[in-house]
């Protein structure tokens, strides 16, 4: 079950559209969604969301807590909204397509994806792109 919460004046677009495209990435993928909570929020909420779990005194777009167990993808998934808006114009793509990368990047990390080297950072990047593109195939 996938369910969205704000931590400000935030509603997500078609979200019985997202929530089955991000089901279908999980299971694409060979997982079965658990409980997959995205909470959406300031840059100063997760700035303090960052220093107190990470020690990492810096913005970011997203921070995600990984529960997953087996093949049950479970987790917290904090987004800055105002992070995605910056880097929307930043990348020069639309608001929903940054977010929807965003949130389908939180997912790839739970089935097990990673980006901390350049290679890995390409694979990513590719798995995002296709699921993106069956996003908007559906839109």
């Amino acid at each position: 079950m996938i369910v969205y919460n704000s931590e400000l004046e935030f509603e997500l677009f078609n979200t019985d559209l997202v929530s089955d495209w991000l089901i279908d990435v999980i299971v694409n993928e060979g997982f079965s969604d658990g409980e997959i909570n995205y909470v959406f929020c300031s840059d100063e909420y997760l700035l303090q969301k960052n220093i107190e779990f990470l020690n990492h005194d810096t913005l970011t777009d997203i921070i995600s807590f990984d529960y997953t167990m087996g093949k049950l993808i479970s987790g917290d998934i904090f987004i800055s909204v105002e992070r995605v808006k910056e880097n929307s114009k930043d990348f020069n793509v639309s608001f929903n397509n940054e977010l929807c990368r965003v949130m389908v990047h939180g997912i790839l990390h739970y089935c097990g994806y990673k980006d901390k080297s350049e290679e890995e950072k390409s694979v990513m990047r590719e798995r995002e792109n296709f699921y993106l593109a069956k996003l908007d195939s559906q839109i």
